[in-house]
Order: structure tokens, then C-alpha cells, then sequence
């Protein structure tokens, strides 16, 4: 089968990928144990996968396929579970959070795999830079041409993901004053940003045989796009999000995630238009500075808007008929915490508040990754 061969999946099905941090617990700063963790981790019987990242100071789980949100809340909890048993007995704690607070990144060791050694000889220190945490959502998609609509129209709700999962205000050691830093690693390399503005399938893979042909990329894992095809899975990636502290707030971003694709599939709103790219930067930039404070640009209606409250139109517009119970219940958790004005980013700054130091910030997130049910 050619790579671009769109392998169609369950409509709006969903899964996701989910990057963790490896902490030592004597000083909070990260690990080196990944492979460890990785080998214990294979003689226990999880649903999805556990892989290994491109330093040897994360790990990233892989959910299975599901179709709403009840399946795959109750999976990424016996995974947690798993994997905090399993980093317990090597004495390692693990961390959500889009970047670990006060890590120096020149100590970071590559995973030794053949193409995380191709990154590393590639993009040189941007590699061991690339030790932030991120989630990837994945929707189904039935056909290549409904998978350029959705990433098009995705588009228009980045800043949505952005500050819904902002969980990285700290970084090398300094308070940012972003509710997302994690997404300045990505920008860095060439191939980031977002996909050419094509009409369908067709034209897609047109583009990418013209990249192949100039030598640029070798296969779509090349492109750090925020939303991208995924032709062999069937899916469309939406991965702007910081990895959030908990797996219930992963489960709810991918519920967020589905709904939205659902309704755009299932009512089409309106014709893509390149618009939604002009605007693409400046939305990027409020949601990582600001999160739901930050304001957006509709490129449809031509309106500015704060985030937040584009968040609740969104979820107000979209047809609960077409969710099934748990994901319904799973949008009106999240539409709550919109309301309250919850990030994981403040909650990070409201441990540095109470505590003082990063080391403290850093134990914080860990306490609360390991508590059941969280």
C-alpha cells in the first residue's frame, strides 16, 4: 500500500497520543530512564502503547481507537495506572504538563533509535530543545477529501486547543508569561506551521510528491504541522495541545476535539477559505500568551472576539444530538471550566505561589498525575 493512500476509519472516531515526563524524585529535575521504564512496561497488558520520544526523558502513550468519551476516559486510566506502578518501582515519578519547568536542555539524551538519530543529525540542539510534552488528538475521517476539509476548518479552532490545554507557563527556569511556551520548540523547525490551503486529496498528494521529488521530506512524519493528515491511520492530527495534568483533561480535549469534527462533517458550515491561514499567526500567538483571556479572529465572520467566549459559542452551536451521552457530559465538564476561568497553567503558578520554588511546582503536577482518578 502507497503511504498516500487514504486509509479510511470510523467517522469522528477518536485516540491520541499523549507525552509524559520521567522525573527523578530526588531533585524533580527530568530522568534519563525511559528505555527502563519502556522494558518493564512491555510485560504488562495495556490496551494501547507505550513508545519511546525522542529524548530518553519521556515516554508516549497511544491510546487504542474509541468512540467516545467513556471508552477512552476508562483506558488512559488503567494506562496512568500502569505506568505510575511500573516508574514507582524504579523510583521515577511522571509529570504531565506541556514543558517541565526548569530542565536544562543540553542534558537531554536522544532515544537511540534510527530516526530520532536522523532528527538529532537533522536539526542539531533543536532535537534536544524538542523535550517538550504535547498531545495529539486523532478524528477519523471516511475518505482523503473529507480529511482536507476537516484540517481546514480544524484550523479556525486552534487557538480553542492552544488554550484549553495551556499547561507550560515555565520554562528553563523562568516564568514566561505565556500560558503555553511549548509551541515556540515546534515553531523552530522548517516544516511547522500549517498545510498548504489544497482543494481535495488529490491536490494534496500532488504537493507532497512535488516535497518528495525536491528531497524536503521523506514520509508525512516531516511536517510539524499543528493539524495534519494521517492517511495511514485514516485520521486528521490536531497537535497544538500541551500535555494537560491529568488524563480526565485529556479525555475531555479530545472530546472537545471530536465534537467539533462531527459538527463540522456532519453540518458544513461553511466553504473552507484561505482566510482561516491569514489570520492562523496572530490567533496562535493570543492563545499561547494569553489562553482563554487571549482574543481570536473569526475569519468567517470577520469578527474579533476573547477566546473563552468563542469556546462557549462554539459549544452552544454544536448539536448535542449528534454526541453520545458521555461525550455530551464530558462538553458540558469542559464548558464549565471555561466558565471558571480553569487553565492548567494557572493552576502551575498557583503551586509556585504556594510553595516558591519549581522544584515544588514540579512535585505538585507530579502528586496530582498519580492520584486516581485525576
Amino acid at each position: 500500500m502507497d503511504e498516500m493512500d487514504f486509509r479510511a476509519s470510523p467517522a469522528t472516531s477518536i485516540g491520541i497520543e499523549l507525552e509524559l515526563q520521567l522525573v527523578q524524585p530526588r531533585d524533580l529535575d527530568l530522568a534519563h530512564d525511559a528505555a527502563d521504564l519502556l522494558r518493564r512496561l512491555e510485560r504488562r497488558k495495556i490496551a494501547g502503547a507505550v513508545k519511546p520520544e525522542i529524548t530518553q526523558s519521556m515516554i508516549e502513550l497511544n491510546s487504542s481507537v474509541h468512540t467516545g468519551f467513556d471508552g477512552l476516559s476508562a483506558e488512559l486510566e488503567a494506562t496512568r495506572r500502569a505506568v505510575s506502578e511500573e516508574a514507582g518501582v524504579l523510583n521515577l515519578r511522571v509529570s504531565g504538563g506541556g514543558a517541565h519547568p526548569f530542565h536544562d536542555w543540553a542534558d537531554r539524551r536522544i532515544y537511540p533509535t534510527e530516526r530520532f538519530q536522523a532528527v538529532l543529525e537533522r536539526y542539531g540542539y533543536l532535537a534536544k530543545q524538542f523535550t517538550v510534552f504535547g498531545q495529539h488528538i486523532h478524528v477519523g475521517c471516511p475518505s482523503g477529501d473529507d480529511a482536507v476539509y476537516l484540517v481546514h476548518m480544524l484550523t479556525r479552532y486552534v487557538p480553542h486547543f492552544i488554550a484549553l490545554s495551556a499547561a507550560s507557563p515555565f520554562y528553563q527556569g523562568e516564568d514566561t508569561a505565556f500560558q503555553s511556551s511549548r509551541l515556540t520548540a515546534v515553531s523552530a523547525f522548517p516544516l511547522a506551521g500549517h498545510m498548504p490551503f489544497v482543494a481535495d486529496w488529490a491536490e494534496f498528494t500532488a504537493y507532497f510528491a512535488q516535497m518528495r521529488g525536491f528531497g524536503i521530506v521523506a514520509s508525512m512524519k516531516d511536517f510539524y504541522w499543528d493539524i495534519r493528515p494521517k492517511p495511514e491511520y485514516g485520521t486528521v492530527e490536531i497537535r497544538v495541545c500541551d500535555t494537560p495534568l491529568t488524563v480526565r483533561r485529556a479525555a475531555l480535549l479530545a472530546a472537545y476535539a471530536q465534537a467539533v469534527a462531527v459538527w463540522c462533517l456532519a453540518t458544513r458550515p461553511q466553504q473552507p477559505s484561505p482566510a482561516v491561514y491569514r489570520v492562523n499567526s496572530f490567533n496562535r500567538f493570543e492563545a499561547c500568551r494569553f489562553g482563554l483571556a487571549g482574543e481570536m479572529v473569526d475569519p468567517y465572520a470577520g469578527e474579533r472576539r476573547r477566546i473563552g467566549e468563542d469556546v462557549l459559542q462554539t459549544m452552544a452551536r454544536i448539536d448535542s444530538a449528534l454526541l453520545d451521552a458521555g461525550s455530551g457530559a464530558a462538553l458540558a465538564e469542559l464548558r464549565a471550566s471555561v466558565r471558571a476561568g480553569y487553565s492548567d497553567a494557572d493552576w502551575l503558578r498557583l503551586q509556585r505561589k504556594a510553595g516558591g520554588s519549581l522544584a515544588d511546582v514540579v512535585r505538585s503536577a507530579c502528586d496530582l498525575w498519580a492520584a486516581p482518578g485525576s
